[in-house]
């Protein structure tokens, strides 16, 4: 049998952009590591990535597992680089062109790749373009040309393009949020790959839905999303034929913002069939949708009533301050419910204060600090002083199902009480954004959220997987925040014009 040495580079690309949001992701934020590593050049893409969830971890796996099992078919790696940068508003064009060039250059100087893997976001938003992976993609076609096979895979936020479509050979998303098959996603874009490296044609079809869908209600454990991506993973006859649903990014406010789904087939027939099936069900579905919220103070009421009830820790999601979608994690709306409610044993995390920790940090544990807690991105904070009860580094390792492999550096983080609250209620300030989606962010300063009557998370979704085994109620507050989940609240600029901004339910018709 012939030996056959198949080439294929690889880059991730990752920014998720909120346009209301106020900083921009410059060039340093993608340096800098985070929840993720940082910026990783070359073959250091390969060990920065190792044990992680991230999808191009995923993707590095599975050609693993192809090289051991065809020892006459190996396929060699070309990594050019892996970037993410945590959300927020457009991604700089400084930024923008640094990375995109660094995966230019990668194709330029290795002229006989057989295909291209990329681990890309679908929502973002850079000074200069409002689709920053279409724009990438259409780059790159012109150094490739048509036929070369380039495969991509998106987060389940995606706001599918025309241009994302035309100019990847095949796309696979997330179907879970939250997002536990991210390395899973990138997996499935091998076999694809090579089905295209062997002369394979996919039909694509495409439509987008008529309406938006906030973040709160794109929970995959609930219905009606549940249903839809449901029909999808039946479909998956992948790499003959598979389906994939975006349910969007409403915040990035392009005119392709929302929910569309994708149908491969190597038959036309097909690809029509199963996309009409999803687009009547994503119809018939609308009406289904919750998109309600409880204001700061039902929800703190609600989430004491259910502690008693049941003696588990209510959790309360501050869904509109959720670094993870672009928040500035540093509103105060629902500590001032906990403190006007005498709400005792309740912890909040994260509130993003760097100039609080330092002051905790240079007075140390046990030292009563002054000053205004968060707010800095609104001027409504909380005033102190504050017990600085426990100070970290804020590097820990995240112990969920989500992050798993994943090292967070927050910078410096302290525990504080509040003495004139007339209640137990302890806060974990960060220095970095950093979102509550693991409760390593609690246990990592000495809080264990098991104990809580309520906790409070800056998060709208992600914190649901490792959270939701405690067993109390979970409540989607309503409190400021740069991430809107109101979306009737919103003006939007450019988004098309036939959209409904929020589902068309029972409770809104």
């Amino acid at each position: 049998m012939q030996f056959e040495m198949i080439n294929i580079l690889t880059a991730g690309f990752q920014h998720e952009t909120n346009v209301f949001a106020s900083s921009r992701a410059t060039l340093s934020d993608f340096e800098m590591a985070d929840s993720w590593p940082g910026l990783l050049i070359g073959e250091n893409v390969r060990l920065g990535l190792k044990g992680t969830t991230i999808p191009l971890a995923g993707f590095i796996a599975a050609v693993d597992d192809h090289n051991r099992n065809h020892p006459n078919s190996q396929i060699n790696l070309i990594p050019t680089c892996w970037a993410s940068a945590e959300p927020s508003s457009f991604v700089a064009d400084e930024a923008y062109e640094t990375i995109t060039e660094i995966i230019l250059s990668g194709i330029h100087d290795h002229p006989n790749i057989d295909g291209i893997y990329l681990d890309l976001h679908g929502a973002m938003v850079t000074d200069s373009h409002p689709d920053g992976e279409g724009e990438l993609l259409t780059r790159i076609r012109k150094k490739v040309g048509d036929r070369l096979p380039v495969v991509i895979s998106l987060d389940l936020h995606a706001n599918l393009t025309e241009t994302m479509v035309k100019n990847a050979s095949a796309i696979t998303i997330f179907r879970t949020y939250p997002h536990l098959d991210m390395a899973q996603t990138g997996a499935r874009a091998l076999p694809i790959l090579l089905q295209l490296m062997d002369g394979v044609d996919y039909y694509a079809e495409w439509r987008q839905l008529p309406y938006l869908i906030p973040l709160q209600a794109q929970y995959t454990g609930g219905k009606p999303i549940k249903t839809l991506y449901d029909t999808v993973v039946k479909m998956d006859q992948s790499p003959h034929q598979w389906a994939e649903f975006a349910a969007g990014f409403p915040a990035s406010d392009i005119a392709d913002a929302g929910p569309s789904f994708l149908t491969y087939s190597t038959h036309k027939h097909n690809a029509e069939t199963m996309l009409q099936t999803l687009y009547q069900q994503g119809i018939a579905e609308e009406q289904n949708f919750d998109v309600s919220l409880l204001d700061a103070d039902q929800a703190v009421a609600h989430a004491l009533h259910a502690h008693q009830q049941t003696g588990k820790p209510s959790i309360i999601a501050d869904v509109q301050d959720n670094p993870g979608a672009g928040g500035s994690s540093d509103t105060t709306g629902l500590i001032a419910a906990l403190i006007k409610a005498k709400a005792d044993q309740s912890i909040v995390g994260m509130i993003n204060d760097p100039e609080i920790a330092r002051k905790a940090h240079i007075a140390g544990e046990g030292a009563m600090i002054a000053g205004e807690l968060g707010g800095k991105s609104d001027g409504v904070s909380i005033p102190g002083p504050f017990l600085v009860e426990k100070i970290t580094n804020g590097i820990f390792p995240f112990g969920g199902e989500m992050y798993k492999g994943c090292i967070a550096d927050a910078g410096p983080c302290a525990l504080l009480s509040i003495p004139h609250s007339d209640a137990d209620i302890k806060l974990v300030v960060s220095s970095k954004r950093c979102q509550n989606l693991d409760q390593s962010i609690f246990k990592h300063i000495g809080v264990e959220p098991a104990d809580a009557a309520v906790i409070v998370v800056k998060s709208t979704v992600h914190f649901r997987a490792d959270y939701e085994p405690l067993g109390g109620v979970i409540i989607n507050a309503f409190s400021p925040g740069a991430h809107p989940c109101n979306l009737d609240d919103v003006t939007f600029s450019h988004l098309r014009k036939e959209v409904r901004v929020i589902p068309k339910t029972k409770r809104s018709s």
